[in-house]
């Protein structure tokens, strides 16, 4: 019989299947695959993007041109506009304002063909450092509340150009998921006096079932509520709410086990489609971060959502996160 569980964070059930649960190669998937054609995120092509925002480059070469390692671009189709105020409104019973916001692409390497298992670690790490630079830039702006960081890879996943790249939104309001999710660690802190993530990592490393990589100061595992097979969350063991207050041995570490978390997954399932997203306290004085605990979730695409899971706001996921883990490990 499949099980249902619960999760402890914001009350969402899954179910899984402890039954007939899959094995990886009963997983079919549509892989990233690359076409031939122009690149405007490739080196050489930066006249292609927007003018650069940010950029790690070779010293002597200028802007907007070869020698660059990252480049920060703005979307060049962006879903918010920076300029203006929010003006919030209303209409009726409906609420309005402005879309107020930033959207930009961190583009986390020249090269057109390699994802985060291809590159030295050191590459990984810059494109890391990046991602603080950014926040801590934006966290400036008194008009945003929260920042997302999110990578869609292979078109399975949404991406919409093949070269890897991060996406960068700056919204002027807290997400109603993200929200929840605050929600429910607030009313846990309130009840327990602790951070409801701690906690996690504590049992995770107490009972060691569902760890895929753990270093001093990261640990990457499976959740025990896990929506999606082979889902993966990394998460810092010293509780903060932001990322962007890593220091370089904390980026260090983090480049080694998202490096090698996605490598794991991608030899199981080689050239996987995937998302991940960057879960962080709002900002700008919108949430105290006693009670939150930022993490990245990492999302194979090997199962599609349907009209069960939009219906009832279920899961159901084909493998245990126990059994998922024990691949990872080659167990």
């Amino acid at each position: 019989m499949s099980e249902l569980r619960r999760d402890p964070i914001g009350g969402r059930w899954v179910i899984v299947d402890t039954d007939k649960p899959y094995k990886p190669q009963d997983f079919e998937y549509q892989p990233q695959t690359y076409h031939p054609g122009t690149c405007p995120f490739c080196y050489g092509n930066e006249s292609m993007t927007p003018p650069e925002i940010e950029c790690i480059r070779e010293q002597g070469t200028a802007s907007n041109t070869p020698g660059w390692q990252v480049r920060v671009v703005s979307n060049k189709f962006p879903a918010l506009q920076i300029e203006g105020d929010l003006d919030r409104r209303g209409l009726g019973i409906y609420d309005m304002s402005n879309g107020l916001g930033a959207h930009e692409v961190l583009i986390e390497t020249p090269y057109h063909q390699k994802d985060i298992s291809d590159l030295l670690n050191h590459e990984v790490e810059n494109f890391l450092s990046m991602y603080c630079r950014r926040a801590n830039d934006l966290v400036k702006d008194k008009r945003f509340k929260y920042l997302m960081f999110f990578r869609n890879y292979g078109s399975a996943a949404g991406a919409s150009l093949e070269h890897a790249h991060t996406q960068v939104v700056a919204l002027p309001m807290v997400p109603k998921n993200v929200a929840e999710e605050i929600i429910g660690a607030k009313s846990y802190f309130d009840y327990r006096e602790r951070c409801i993530f701690c906690d996690i990592i504590r049992q995770e490393m107490q009972e060691q079932e569902r760890i895929v990589l753990e270093n001093k100061f990261f640990l990457s595992f499976c959740p025990f509520v896990s929506r999606f097979p082979f889902e993966i969350w990394i998460m810092p063991k010293k509780h903060s709410g932001y990322f962007r207050t890593m220091g370089d041995d904390e980026i260090r570490l983090l480049a080694e086990i998202l490096k090698e978390t996605i490598a794991k997954v991608k030899n199981i399932f080689p050239n996987l489609s995937y998302n991940y997203i960057l879960h962080v306290a709002p900002i700008n004085g919108d949430t105290d971060v006693e009670y939150y605990h930022w993490h990245i979730e990492f999302m194979p695409k090997l199962t599609q959502v349907a009209g069960f899971e939009w219906g009832t706001g279920f899961y159901i996921d084909p493998i245990t996160p126990e059994r998922a883990a024990k691949y990872l490990n080659n167990k």
